[in-house]
């Protein structure tokens, strides 16, 4: 697992990693990934904490590790991550797989693209969907890789509009940008699922956490959190906040 990190060099307006404007965080994250999990999780509750829903908002984009890695996370190294992810951040909501094998998810992409399409309905949709599908899998071990599921757990939410988002699913208007978004992050320039972005090149891969794995790699050993400053996700949330409040001043 990659070391955290801050770093605002290299990087261009245009950069297609970065947010489209100041009020905005860019994360770059796999549903089924437990370092996103934490990561997503802590933003939510360090931004209500901070009085900043409704200012700052977030980018939930796709970093679909099946494809960099050519198969989905294997069920032995998910399980082998949520004792130790589950200490660190027990609130985010945790379970082992309870369902028979055959019924664990084989792919991440409908879910993904169904949180990127839910951001024509706004922000807010898209966060709570992705938030939502979250907990379906690691909480209570749905299998989100189906359209029923996706569409129950997107009613759930109370914030979506349930019809389009299965024609958007339908009719696969969001692929394009999940494809997208994966060819912007190839080739190192988004480290790990999850990577976070401000717009003005600030980024942080694993926020606050570093890790390595003891007794093999993922899937046969398990991670070891070597050091973790949850205190990484007010510094990142402040600092957009700080540039939204120029932006605004200087508009």
């Amino acid at each position: 697992m990659s070391t955290a990190h801050h770093d605002n060099t290299g990087t261009a307006p245009d950069d297609p990693r970065l947010p489209d404007s100041d009020d905005t965080i860019v994360v770059f994250t796999d549903l089924n990934c437990s370092f996103a999990h934490v990561a997503v999780h802590r933003l939510h509750e360090t931004r209500r904490r901070l009085g900043l829903e409704g200012r700052i908002w977030f980018d939930l984009r796709a970093f679909p590790l099946e494809l960099f890695n050519r198969e989905v996370n294997a069920r032995p190294g998910v399980d082998s991550e949520i004792a130790v992810l589950g200490a660190v951040e027990p609130d985010a909501g945790w379970r082992l797989w309870q369902g028979p094998d055959w019924t664990y998810p084989v792919t991440m992409l409908p879910a993904l693209e169904s949180v990127e399409a839910a951001k024509a309905q706004g922000w807010a949709a898209s966060e709570q969907l992705d938030r939502a599908l979250r907990r379906a899998f690691w909480a209570e071990g749905r299998c989100i890789s189906l359209r029923h599921v996706i569409l129950d757990v997107a009613r759930g939410t109370g914030a979506v509009d349930v019809d389009l988002l299965a024609t958007a699913l339908d009719t696969g208007s969001a692929r394009a940008a999940v494809m997208a978004q994966y060819e912007a992050a190839r080739e190192d320039r988004v480290v790990c699922s999850p990577h976070v972005f401000l717009r003005d090149g600030t980024n942080s891969a694993n926020p606050g956490i570093k890790a390595h794995w003891i007794g093999g790699d993922f899937g046969v050993g398990y991670p070891f959190i070597d050091d973790d400053r949850p205190e990484v996700y007010e510094e990142l949330l402040t600092h957009a906040a700080k540039l939204a409040e120029s932006a605004t001043a200087g508009g």
